[in-house]
């Protein structure tokens, strides 16, 4: 009888969830609202246990769960802090979802589940030394060494968005601390940028007149086609990005490093951006990472958690 795995994705929104042969691509893929507080691991275990019902899989098939959960993660599935966005507090979910499924559990940080995902299945795939920087609402990280998640000893190994790239800065992250890359390498901060430009001068741009509604994928359109104000916007995203990007080559030295997140939907044109930034400051590196774009999409973070559950099996 073949062997199976779960990779659970928890996003603030919707959680994703994957059913995997071992070793294969996903059986099916689905998604749950997300619930709020612990009720989230009995609501993923029903639906788990729901949809192994559907496809007549008996419960001893499913061999492991893996999760990944938006925001520090050690290796034991502790959350010192619970979620990023505070709808879950600190606690161990292994445990949790252990107790709820009595079946092996294991459990990363989002991002570096998604690093995973696409070591073993996407982009990186071939590699042990990989980066994978998401570039949405925020900007994640996961750092992959000798083909293994860099956690660090609290779990807040590659929390690149909260690198401080421009100490200058006055207004404040989410997190409260000030210049950090996620202010202008993420979706919001490239909107960011764009209306202090617009806010700062007359000169003409399709963006006037748009602030209100205004998306990075407006910005970065723009810019594609010469609007002089977005290419500054964007201007800021690569140099903030390209800065972070070096150090990371600098620290880890990775073979390649995987840009997710819809902003990378901008394709070609960010990753010109990053190099040209990330090369400048790199001058003592005579071998660089190559920078590409991520090929799982949203489906990275399952991809991932399936990958973590297979990695508690191994051993």
């Amino acid at each position: 009888m073949p062997e199976y795995v779960a990779g659970v994705d928890v996003g603030g929104t919707t959680v994703k969830i994957g059913l995997f042969p071992r070793g294969e691509k996903p059986l099916k893929l689905w998604e749950i609202p997300t619930p709020r507080g612990y009720a989230l691991f009995p609501a993923v275990w029903a639906s788990i246990e729901k949809t192994l019902k559907t496809l007549d899989i008996p419960k001893e098939d499913l061999k492991a769960i893996g999760m990944g959960l938006p925001g520090p993660v050690t290796d034991d599935g502790f959350m010192p802090a619970g979620c990023i966005n505070s709808w879950l507090q600190p606690c161990n979910a292994v445990a949790c979802m252990e107790r709820e499924s009595g079946i092996l559990c294991a459990a990363g940080n989002d991002a570096n589940a998604a690093a995973l995902g696409e070591m073993r299945h996407g982009a990186a795939r071939g590699h042990e030394n990989v980066v994978l920087l998401t570039l949405g609402t925020g900007v994640g990280s996961g750092i992959i060494v000798g083909g293994k998640l860099l956690a660090g000893s609290h779990g807040c190994a590659g929390e690149v968005g909260h690198f401080v790239v421009n100490p200058g800065e006055t207004e404040a992250c989410n997190c409260g601390n000030r210049g950090c890359l996620e202010q202008y390498a993420s979706a919001t901060g490239i909107v960011r940028s764009a209306k202090r430009f617009l806010a700062q001068e007359d000169r003409a741009s399709v963006l006037r007149g748009k602030e209100e509604m205004l998306t990075a994928k407006d910005v970065a359109d723009a810019a594609k086609a010469g609007d002089g104000i977005a290419m500054e916007a964007m201007e800021v995203f690569g140099k903030m990005l390209g800065l972070a990007v070096a150090h990371l080559m600098l620290t880890t030295d990775p073979e390649i490093i995987v840009l997710g997140g819809g902003v990378s939907k901008a394709g070609t044109f960010i990753i010109d951006l990053v190099e040209k930034y990330s090369t400048a400051y790199t001058h003592i590196a005579k071998e660089r990472a190559k920078i590409v774009l991520a090929a799982l999409g949203n489906d990275a973070g399952a991809y991932g958690a399936a990958a973590l559950a297979e990695q508690k099996l191994e051993t």
